[in-house]
């Protein structure tokens, strides 16, 4: 039977496994994959057939109405009226939440995931008999294993 699980990449790890080699499972039977990090920015703009569910227009929806209220209501008293004015108004608080939005997720964003120090997950595969599988699983739970899956040679 083999069990997978996940981990953060910490020392829970090396304590899962020392756990297990002390069950009386050999070493040959435990493999550890890292995960690499990605290396590449994050899209800011979405394409048609992928999306990520984060909005850069919200803001900018919303400063461009309350700005062509704004603009409006002054326009009554411009020289070209409160249309003209509401329309320039609501061009310049879109671009302004649309601005406001690309500098929190280039800027702000990045810096926090970079102090955060965000970290990839670590695979751990145990080759097990049948009998050992619950004692293998406790002990991945206890050592927090973020997922554990069994799967058996018989395909159930």
């Amino acid at each position: 039977m083999q069990i997978f699980s996940t981990f953060e990449y910490s020392s829970y790890i090396e304590l899962a496994i020392s756990d297990l080699e002390k069950k009386g499972i050999k070493k040959e039977d435990i493999f550890i994959v890292p995960l690499n990090n990605r290396t590449e920015d994050r899209r800011i703009f979405d394409s048609l057939h992928r999306a990520d569910g984060v909005s850069l227009i919200d803001l900018g929806m919303a400063l461009a109405t309350a700005f062509s209220v704004i603009g409006a209501s002054i326009g009554f008293k411009l020289s070209w009226g409160p249309i003209y004015w509401g329309i320039i108004s609501a061009f310049s608080g879109f671009i302004l939440g649309l601005g406001i939005k690309i500098f929190m997720f280039k800027v702000i964003r990045k810096n926090q995931r970079l102090l955060r120090g965000k970290h990839s997950e670590v695979i751990l595969i145990v080759d097990c008999h049948v009998a050992d599988a619950e004692a293998v699983e406790q002990t991945l739970w206890k050592n927090l294993a973020l997922g554990v899956s069994k799967v058996r040679p018989d395909g159930l």
